[in-house]
């Protein structure tokens, strides 16, 4: 539901996530040139790995244990895309949790403000580990989100120190308004909160979701009103739920917030009972997501789809990555111009009724490479 909740964005790496556990803090947003005109997708990500994983009698992490700021553009028919990576020690950071504070050198982020700069030469862009492009980036940005994803129990305190999901998501803002300046490799961007289509959220856990998929839009345009809304964004969220030892399918979040009102999805609980059906398959030069989800109120059907030369590969090492041996990494595809449409109804004791059809623009898609053959998940 659309409920803001400061403390589930706040720095929760404590116990034995702070030994093997992840959090990661992401923004993506449409930008113009100020020179050009050129419209581009930006992101930013906050990553911190394993801070404070054992050491070997040598003093070294026998995990993988940084924070990491990676920052770049997404490909789109006339530019390329770029990732930069820049890797810091654990030591270098600081950070509180109320209110959110997090810097690393001169990299700042907070729930209304980030800033900082990165910096990677063609040098430093040599081996596996780093997954980066050489460039520059520089940002100074305000940020004001408008529209919140609460999970409700699955990311409460219990189910967090139970361990019940591999990764737990929160989307504090899955529309957000930025306004700021974007320095990219010498070309000033300029962001706006009306033409932006903002999107921030937060994941933490022992491991990332496999397999890993996120689908999120606040460009909707509607049949209806022939329109674009506002008080309008599309969230989905993948999750791999678990008891004790055991592991269950994977499974799906979703949320339509629809002119501020909202339509939850998620798998079935003592609380809600829904249906979501995923179907991913990829072609020649596009992957297809399509999803259809009910409970006793309403019904959607999505379907969307992203160019495969509009997305760029990321890189993440895994939180159990032992350095001792070979370094394992999870390496997903993220683009910012995904597009499709929502078919969204209302549930009533006579049948369904048509409410919308919704049309989407500069979707930001971050997925694995999806299975040849359509497999539902329920």
């Amino acid at each position: 539901m659309n409920q803001s909740d400061l403390d589930r964005n706040a720095y929760m790496l404590c116990g034995p996530l702070a030994r093997k556990g992840y959090l990661r803090w992401w923004h993506s947003f449409v930008g113009h040139s100020i020179a050009t005109g050129e419209k581009r997708t930006f992101f930013l990500e906050y990553l911190i790995l394993n801070p404070l994983a054992k050491v070997s009698p040598k003093g070294r992490p026998q995990k993988a244990s940084y924070v990491r700021i990676m920052a770049g553009a997404f490909p789109s028919e006339t530019y390329e895309g770029m990732t930069l990576s820049a890797y810091y020690p654990i030591s270098a950071a600081k950070y509180a949790s109320k209110p959110l504070y997090f810097s690393v050198e001169d990299t700042y982020l907070s729930e209304n403000r980030l800033s900082g700069s990165v910096n990677i030469s063609s040098e430093e862009t040599e081996g596996e580990l780093t997954g980066s492009d050489a460039g520059t980036m520089e940002w100074d940005i305000e940020v004001h989100k408008t529209i919140a994803c609460h999970t409700g129990i699955f990311a409460s305190p219990l189910f967090c120190a139970l361990n019940a999901l591999d990764s737990f998501w929160h989307g504090e803002g899955i529309r957000t308004q930025y306004r700021g300046i974007v320095e990219c490799n010498g070309e000033s961007f300029e962001i706006q909160p009306e033409t932006c289509f903002g999107y921030a959220d937060k994941h933490w856990g022992s491991a990332y979701n496999s397999p890993w998929l996120q689908l999120a839009s606040c460009r909707l345009y509607s049949e209806r009103t022939d329109r674009f809304l506002k008080h309008s964004a599309l969230a989905v969220n993948g999750c791999c739920p678990r008891f004790l030892f055991f592991r269950f399918k994977p499974k799906l979040f979703l949320q339509l917030t629809y002119t501020g009102e909202d339509f939850c999805y998620s798998f079935p609980s003592p609380f809600q009972r829904s249906m979501i059906k995923l179907g991913a398959k990829e072609e020649r030069t596009r992957v297809t997501w399509q999803i259809k989800a009910q409970n006793k109120n309403s019904a959607l059907k999505l379907t969307m789809h992203s160019l495969k030369a509009n997305m760029k590969v990321l890189k993440y090492d895994n939180p159990d990555s032992d350095l001792r041996e070979s370094v394992s990494k999870r390496t997903v595809r993220a683009g910012g111009s995904a597009y499709g449409t929502i078919d969204l109804y209302r549930i009533t004791p006579t049948g369904k009724t048509w409410i919308d059809t919704l049309t989407i623009e500069d979707g930001l898609c971050i997925c694995q490479k999806p299975r040849t053959k359509r497999r539902p998940h329920t």
